[in-house]
């Protein structure tokens, strides 16, 4: 199964555009230099992030946890010609590498990067988003939703990265396993919001695409 799921994501990525140039040498960078480099989005989920992205044409964009960048670049590519992308990281040390590429793609007069926790930072937002991405600590996920969506324009996004977190989400939670149970927690926490319509996108490690009413 796992080698049919490999093949599956070849073929998939061998008919998909090609990364940018920039994003590619961010990549090879963030799997050479950065601790825990998994936590990067994968060519294939920023190709998908860069289309809807393209396909809302947003004005205002939140996303949070930068990591080293890829998916702020892909993000930012749909903006609208005055558009701007909030990013939130917690950790300073990614501040430097980060602003970098995003001055390498051209983008970096477009994206403003927060450095600080997100639980404090998104209520000095007073504005309403487009398009939000949430890709932080699990355990977070129901209060930065909950922090985000009052801030998020009517018929606008929320898109949540790792809502089946490595498939642990159809199995028994194993004692003390507290991400699995927070990705549960929140996946049914959306399913049971009456303020939104939702799916839950079984691609790589799924992402809960959420729409406000």
């Amino acid at each position: 199964m796992e080698n049919y799921i490999r093949l599956i994501n070849d073929y998939a990525w061998g008919h998909t555009s090609a990364e940018p140039d920039v994003l590619q040498k961010l990549s090879r960078e963030t799997w050479a230099k950065v601790y825990a480099p998994q936590m990067m989005a994968s060519p294939l989920q920023g190709s998908l992030l860069r289309l809807i992205s393209q396909m809302i044409r947003p004005r205002l964009v939140l996303e949070i946890g930068t990591f080293t960048g890829y998916s702020a670049i892909c993000l930012a590519s749909g903006l609208r010609p005055n558009g701007q992308l909030h990013t939130i990281e917690i950790n300073p040390e990614l501040e430097e590498n980060a602003k970098r590429y995003f001055k390498d793609s051209g983008l970096d007069d477009r994206i403003v990067l927060h450095i600080g926790n997100a639980l404090n930072l998104i209520p000095t937002f007073n504005v309403f988003f487009d398009l939000v991405y949430i890709d932080a600590g699990k355990e977070k996920y129901i209060d930065l939703y909950e922090l985000c969506l009052p801030k998020v324009r009517k018929g606008g996004f929320i898109l949540a990265d790792n809502a089946l977190w490595y498939g642990k989400v159809v199995s028994e939670v194993v004692a003390g396993d507290k991400d699995t149970k927070a990705i549960r927690l929140f996946n049914d926490h959306v399913q049971q919001d009456s303020r939104t319509e939702n799916m839950l996108l079984p691609f790589e490690d799924g992402i809960m695409i959420i729409r406000k009413l």
